[in-house]
């Protein structure tokens, strides 16, 4: 599956865009739309069509996470909603999660539970993870 504008829509709200690298509140170097690696190094500058690039290069990679773990079929708005998680929490947090645990295993309800718990970053409640998995949540079940 692909992400649609509805999933783009929402990654795109919650992370922003930045054209500056930053920290995110995790302390994780970041610029454009959420975008991390070791390409990303203080001082960094970088137009809007670079972010608008990175965001679509790292749209394929968040995707085909989705695409490789997910082991049952799923709705478009299920899909656009794990990528907007994939995109925020990783690979790896989402391939060991209860989440996709209760998911592959058919618990859709379960794993939409799963969300909320996903609110934390520098060791404490942010409420932008908050509202985030909220809107995940619900784009998730609708």
């Amino acid at each position: 599956m692909e992400i649609s504008q509805k999933g783009i829509d929402l990654i795109k709200r919650f992370e922003g865009c930045r054209l500056s690298a930053y920290k995110c509140p995790a302390g994780i170097l970041t610029i454009g739309y959420g975008h991390t690696g070791s390409d990303v190094h203080p001082g960094m500058t970088i137009t809007q069509n670079e972010a608008d690039m990175l965001l679509k290069m790292d749209l394929v990679i968040h995707c085909n996470n989705v695409n490789n773990l997910v082991k049952v079929p799923l709705t478009q708005n299920q899909f656009d909603a794990l990528v907007s998680f994939d995109f925020n929490v990783g690979y790896g947090a989402l391939k060991t999660s209860t989440l996709l645990r209760l998911l592959n295993n058919k618990d859709y309800k379960g794993a939409s539970e799963q969300f909320g718990r996903w609110v934390w970053g520098g060791g404490r409640i942010l409420p932008g993870l908050v509202n985030r998995r909220k809107a995940e949540k619900e784009l998730f079940i609708s």
